[in-house]
């Protein structure tokens, strides 16, 4: 039976590393599909549109040049790492690597087809890599979409060790197990030999010390192992460690005790052999200035002008309901911890805060922000109204007004500051937003300390490309209606 078992985990973990093998093959794949597909568009583009005027037809010129450009293009990407393994899943860097190799790609294409005196159709250039270079990346989200939405289910993991003191472990563990799309699949943990325990306090078993980390990722058929705080007593030791790991197609991960810091804000600097890593300071003051109150005020100037008709019609529906009042006034917490009113159409009964002390009981509510699914205060029409966050859209006028931002925070309740730690706090440094990481990770799915930990994450991390990937997968979340209610 044992044998059999045996027989059977070596079968499987055989067939997961061929999937993942596959990857940068399947990748290759969609590059040179779409670089095709691209060069058909190309072709009917420039002879329909007629950019240029050219004494050879476009075909004729492409015989050499054509899958010359290709080629070289996907030599280029694959010499730039953009088909390694590692780069799929998760991060920036697999798009970077693409467009920048498209770009250099462009550059050598223009510049060989010049110095050979080569007749390749200037309109043809164009489009190709005016159209691909966007194709590229497009097919790349595609993949990686298809390639997290596997994770999710269980496909495409990789078997992770985790070496170090349990406190460090548990830490590892706590972000590699609620990020489940990164793939990573925790099967045990190593701690130093002084410690004697068989599991971690949130229960990843201990499978051996960290001085057998060879032998033991052997035996159970580990991918990937990381290295946290308290792996090793000195560096030596994690030399030998990757040294004696190389031979056994195991990816070595070291793992410093610093999470929810975004890539932008860290810097690895080698000096002297020794990698150190520099952490920039907070970006929470960025998201003050002039740059994103300028986006703030045009963006819902522009919004409330193209829902004007949605925003009349919701308006006559929630006061045909009951012909209580349109908007729902409530006092939240902007930034610096200043009052202001909260503009939302009305979704519940005109009594509902009266009935909140009943709710609170029922429900066993200890703090944070309020919430349950099938609440007996709300109305008909408020049903849809949350379903699609219609009922936020007065809280564009908050923004016009400079008391809130497009994206940011969740904008608090003054009960929900009072009961504020310092830590918790921080949130207050920008303008709350009517959507924000926390709108497109759940909802009101999340618990409170979810919430938290994403608001201060984004005051922390801010960026203007951060805001606007939110406000694109703010469509994705109210159109799925996740964890609305």
């Amino acid at each position: 039976m044992t044998q059999l078992s045996e027989t059977t985990n070596r079968w499987t973990t055989g067939a997961r590393r061929r999937y993942l093998k596959a990857l940068p093959a399947t990748a290759l794949l969609i590059d040179f599909a779409i670089m095709l597909a691209v060069g058909f568009v190309a072709i009917v583009g420039r002879r329909e549109l007629d950019i240029f005027t050219a004494s050879a037809s476009v075909e004729s010129s492409l015989t050499f040049a054509g899958p010359a450009m290709i080629l070289g293009w996907l030599a280029t990407i694959g010499l730039a790492g953009g088909y390694r393994t590692d780069v799929f899943g998760a991060g920036v860097d697999e798009y970077k690597r693409v467009l920048n190799s498209s770009l250099v790609a462009a550059g050598l294409s223009g510049v060989g087809c010049y110095l050979a005196k080569y007749e390749l159709s200037r309109g043809f250039f164009l489009l190709a890599f005016g159209i691909g270079v966007p194709a590229l990346l497009a097919g790349r989200l595609v993949l990686r979409r298809v390639i997290q939405t596997a994770r999710r289910h269980g496909a495409l993991r990789q078997r992770v060790v985790i070496a170090g003191s349990r406190s460090h472990i548990d830490e590892i563990a706590a972000v590699l197990r609620r990020e489940t799309w990164l793939g990573y699949q925790i099967i045990g943990a190593l701690t130093p030999e002084y410690d004697l325990s068989e599991e971690t306090s949130t229960g990843v078993p201990v499978i051996g010390n960290t001085g057998d980390a060879t032998t033991v990722v052997q035996e159970v058929q580990a991918d990937a192992i990381f290295f946290a705080g308290g792996a090793v007593g000195a560096s030596s030791q994690l030399r030998r460690t990757v040294w004696d790991l190389e031979r056994h197609n195991v990816q070595v991960v070291v793992a410093p005790s610093v999470t929810d810091i975004s890539s932008e804000r860290i810097k690895v600097r080698p000096v002297g052999g020794l990698p150190l890593i520099h952490i920039d300071p907070p970006t929470w003051s960025d998201a003050s200035r002039w740059g994103k109150r300028t986006f703030d005020v045009v963006g819902s100037f522009l919004l409330i002008l193209a829902f004007a008709p949605l925003l009349v019609f919701t308006a006559i529906q929630v006061w045909l309901h009951d012909r209580g009042p349109v908007f729902f006034h409530q006092t939240r917490i902007g930034k610096d911890g200043r009052e202001f009113d909260c503009r939302k159409f009305r979704t519940m009964v005109v009594d509902a805060e009266a009935r909140l002390a009943t709710l609170y009981r029922q429900t066993g509510y200890d703090g944070g922000l309020f919430k349950m699914t099938n609440d007996p205060r709300v109305t008909k029409p408020g049903q849809w109204l949350r379903r699609f966050s219609i009922d936020e859209l007065p809280q564009l006028f908050n923004v016009l007004a400079g008391e809130m931002s497009l994206v940011g925070p969740r904008p608090p309740l003054p009960i929900e500051v009072s009961r504020y730690d310092d830590h918790t706090a921080r949130r207050l440094h920008v303008r709350p937003g009517m959507t924000g990481l926390w709108q497109v990770s759940g909802r009101s799915d999340l618990t409170w300390d979810e919430a938290v930990r994403l608001d201060l994450y984004y005051v922390d991390n801010w960026s203007m490309l951060q805001d606007l990937s939110i406000l694109v997968r703010t469509l994705g979340a109210v159109a799925g209606s996740r964890g609305a209610y």
